[in-house]
């Protein structure tokens, strides 16, 4: 990459300036807003000199990025098979988000889960700035930096979902609350957010952090619709 930090800069810019369109309303509908961030993430990629390798994109590591993408999948997926025995951990699958017939289910997994969530986000942050910050600081601060940008990156949709679930939507009623569950979900995406950028750096491909991040939000949106249609025993 001939200009990492041009690229990290303008990537941080990018992503603030959409935080704020969407929050205001302003970035119009996620289907037209989103395809254009990553058009201009790309334009940023390019513009900086980014290689496909800086990327996560060379076809070489397509193989390994599968490998580590897939039991990254299964491992999540098992994670919350056990949780939903549990009573404690079944609680917060009650979320009104799963309140959604099966085609809508199957629609909000291919298209918002992947399409308009998991792969725009591992191209920004483990893509474009993961590539960028580990040109300026070495793979490992990277990491770290990258996951608390991802971290910040979710407390807006945070504070718009957190009354939909049933588990927290009491603490979401007033202003400690909202604050506890900001705290904890960017506490939560932080950390999420180092073993995304793990998975890439091992991998040295987007596609395992891609099929982790999808994992991680599909299912656990399946098991919210199961809980919710009584399809768990």
């Amino acid at each position: 990459m001939r200009t990492p930090g041009r690229c990290f800069l303008l990537t941080v810019a990018v992503l603030l300036a959409f935080t704020v369109l969407r929050g205001l309303g302003l970035a119009g509908p996620p289907g037209v807003s989103v395809p254009v961030l990553l058009a201009a993430l790309a334009l940023v990629a390019a513009w900086s000199g980014a290689s496909l390798a800086d990327l996560g994109l060379e076809p070489a590591a397509l193989p390994a990025g599968l490998r580590y993408g897939v039991v990254a999948f299964a491992a999540v997926g098992i994670a919350l098979a056990l949780a939903a025995e549990i009573p404690m951990a079944r609680a917060a699958l009650h979320d009104q988000r799963g309140e959604i017939s099966g085609g809508h289910l199957l629609y909000e997994l291919l298209v918002t889960v992947v399409l308009l969530t998991a792969i725009p986000e591992e191209f920004a942050f483990r893509g474009v700035l993961l590539g960028s910050a580990s040109a300026l600081w070495g793979p490992r601060r990277a990491g770290v930096v990258t996951a608390v940008l991802f971290g910040l990156w979710h407390v807006q949709p945070t504070l718009q979902t957190m009354a939909d679930n049933a588990a927290v939507s009491g603490a979401s009623s007033h202003a400690a609350g909202q604050v506890a569950l900001v705290v904890g979900a960017v506490v939560v995406t932080f950390v999420a957010g180092l073993a995304f950028a793990w998975l890439r750096l091992r991998s040295r491909s987007l596609v395992a952090p891609v099929l982790a991040h999808v994992a991680t939000n599909g299912l656990a949106l399946v098991a919210a619709w199961a809980v919710l249609h009584g399809r768990l025993p």
